[in-house]
């Protein structure tokens, strides 16, 4: 099974409007609504690609009961841990004549201790062996930045392969409790590490974050590709040339794939190929729109990886 993990989750609302412009009333002319969060969108792209996945984390109140809805009425099956708060509704103000947008996050409902516990012990009746476990995304207030360590130190007892995709002190902390897989892009690698210029300086920085505890690590570099290393050797992926029209989410398609791949025992070359190609057709596409296994697979021949040392 292949489990996803959202601890922020929200609706993401997108009003369209003629202009942006202040202090004035602006009328929308179409109104789109989505099921944020990095969880979601890796449960989204396996849905469509026939693969079953349980989403789960904190959801409260009216927002958060549409979320589960939406979720099921996608084919996505959930076991969330319901808070007393409400989950949080994103907005975002886009022109259709302007290249401009205003976009505003709540910053969540504050998740108590006995909602972090229950969820902590939700995790522990249904970690298994072999079983695949996507960790992502930012943190809502309540929740510490040690919880996807202390998830990771949980599921490793069961011996499950562990993907994390965070940022900041909630990447570092996971990172030294020894994921499976760690995933940041350039800036959340250099941020871990201390060492910009990560593509220049690659093998230091993939040696600073095994050295954390991290079996392997691909880092996403957007346009200009990934590296992966499995702790005794280091691969350059060239990502196929798309024409980009939102790369937002595009590092959660390339997890989503290379998730589908390890769980179907795809080796490396082969998932690693599906999942930079996947974020390549992501980033190509307008809106939220998940990649589907045919795009994908026809950029496949354009994913070339290359060793760069040892």
């Amino acid at each position: 099974m292949i489990y996803t993990l959202t601890l922020n989750p929200a609706i993401d609302r997108e009003l369209s409007v003629p202009y942006i412009a202040f202090d004035e009333v602006l009328r929308t002319r179409a109104i789109r609504e989505d099921y944020g969060g990095k969880g979601f969108n890796v449960s989204r792209i396996l849905a469509g690609w026939d693969t079953e996945s349980i989403a789960l984390g904190f959801v409260g109140g009216y927002t958060g009961q549409k979320i589960q809805t939406g979720l099921n009425a996608l084919g996505i099956h959930t076991d969330f841990v319901k808070i007393s708060g409400e989950t949080r509704t994103n907005i975002s103000i886009v022109s259709n004549t302007q290249r401009e947008h205003i976009k505003v996050n709540e910053p969540g409902p504050t998740i108590r201790p006995d909602e972090i516990y229950a969820l902590q012990e939700k995790i522990r009746a249904l970690a298994a062996g072999d079983d695949w476990w996507v960790l992502s995304g930012s943190l809502p207030p309540g929740v510490p930045d040690t919880i996807y360590a202390d998830i990771i130190r949980i599921l490793k007892t069961s011996r499950a392969h562990i993907i994390l995709d965070a940022s900041g002190a909630a990447l570092k902390l996971g990172c030294a409790a020894g994921p499976f897989l760690a995933k940041p892009n350039a800036a959340e690698a250099g941020e871990l590490t201390g060492i910009h210029h990560v593509q220049l300086q690659s093998a230091d920085v993939m040696a600073a974050i095994h050295q954390m505890g991290v079996e392997n690590v691909l880092i996403t570099l957007g346009k200009d590709g990934a590296l992966f290393s499995d702790g005794a050797h280091l691969w350059f992926i060239e990502t196929p040339s798309v024409e980009e029209k939102n790369p937002i989410g595009a590092g959660d398609s390339s997890v989503a794939a290379l998730v589908w791949g390890l769980n179907r025992g795809q080796p490396w070359s082969e998932a690693l190929r599906w999942s930079i190609a996947c974020g390549a057709v992501a980033a190509g596409l307008s809106g939220t729109a998940a990649p589907t296994k045919a795009q994908v697979e026809a950029l496949m021949a354009q994913v070339h990886i290359t060793p760069i040392g040892n």
